[in-house]
């Protein structure tokens, strides 16, 4: 017989959140929430290695268990690794992916509750329970699967938990950069998908208009592996008092300053979601997504200029013009720009 979720008391309980690293990010609500129906449970979660930072210094999650890749190439090296992780005699396990390395560890273990979102028939023997997954808001998305648990998402933020290092860090580094105490925005570029990335000359005008309405502004250019190149593109383009870090962040040191600035502009990529966790207003470009990765609140905004064909969420455009990108023009989203700035300015004052 299944247990009833509504009074079942788990002592171990394994989140499976592997890739993206927004996407990891966008899990800690969840997270928060199991802590707080369950404050006397063990907390781990399996991600991959480069989401690790996302989750570290989280007082909510007693371990990470890492998925390194590269070192597991070997099958029966792989095997064995998800095999350990899922015989941690946990109680509970959730699932939010339905990835086969996820599924191999729930195959593994013995926990008497396996809970995800309504797997297709093949899936549904490596389950117990499982719900409807709701749509809007990424986290409410993925809080939704513990429904069954008598939990529901009531407006939780992502969660980064910063240093006091990582805050050193930054204060240093906005200091040697000549902003310290100044105004600044971070702005992030780029996007490996070319229809979710705004063109380089419209963030660089958007940079400049808004330096017209705030002389003394700077904007900090952000850029992942590869990225220098067109982060330096943008600072170059916007002018004065725009730049390109010399050498790439950390994702922890990325939001570090992040939380000093007053606004963060980019693409719909991983930053737009540190910026929430760290509580820094923020517009986004949409392009191609929908805007059920924006957090529902006027203080952090998805600009999209609304095409027939919007949202396709397809990595090519179908009619080779990108037109939701490169007609959406800066003075389209000026007024937002500075508006959501304002609330910045509030806010770090």
């Amino acid at each position: 017989m299944k247990p009833n979720l509504t009074t079942y008391t788990p002592k171990r309980i394994l989140v499976c959140q592997l890739r993206q690293i927004g996407d990891v990010l966008l899990s800690t609500p969840s997270i928060r929430l199991l802590a707080e129906r369950y404050p006397d449970a063990q907390i781990d979660v399996l991600t991959e290695k480069k989401c690790v930072p996302v989750l570290e210094n989280n007082p909510r999650i007693a371990a990470i268990k890492s998925i390194d890749k590269a070192a597991l190439k070997n099958p029966i090296k792989a095997l064995a690794y998800y095999a350990h992780v899922g015989r941690g005699n946990y109680d509970l396990i959730v699932d939010f992916q339905q990835l086969p390395r996820c599924k191999w560890v729930t195959r593994f273990s013995n926990a008497p509750v396996k809970l995800t979102y309504t797997p297709p028939w093949y899936n549904k023997p490596t389950y117990t329970h499982w719900v409807d997954m709701e749509y809007g808001y990424a986290a409410k998305c993925k809080a939704s699967v513990l429904k069954p648990l008598d939990i529901e998402w009531n407006g939780e933020k992502p969660e980064l938990w910063l240093t006091d290092k990582e805050r050193t860090f930054a204060t240093d580094f906005l200091e040697h950069s000549g902003i310290k105490n100044s105004l600044f925005i971070t702005v992030d570029p780029s996007h490996r998908r070319e229809t979710r990335r705004w063109p380089s000359r419209h963030f660089a005008e958007l940079i400049r208009l808004l330096k017209k309405h705030h002389p003394s502004l700077h904007a900090v250019i952000l850029y992942g592996p590869g990225e220098k190149e067109l982060a330096e593109k943008v600072a170059a383009q916007a002018g004065k008092r725009a730049f390109a870090t010399n050498s790439m962040l950390s994702l922890r040191e990325m939001a570090a300053i992040q939380e000093r600035a007053s606004m963060h502009l980019g693409n719909c990529s991983a930053p737009r979601h540190f910026a929430v966790a760290v509580d820094t207003p923020s517009l986004i470009i949409q392009g191609a997504t929908g805007t059920g990765w924006g957090f529902p609140s006027e203080e952090h905004v998805s600009a999209t200029k609304k095409l027939p064909c919007y949202p396709c969420n397809k990595n090519s455009c179908r009619f080779g013009t990108r037109e939701c990108l490169e007609e959406f023009y800066p003075d389209d989203i000026l007024d937002e720009a500075l508006r959501i700035l304002k609330f910045g300015l509030q806010k770090k004052t």
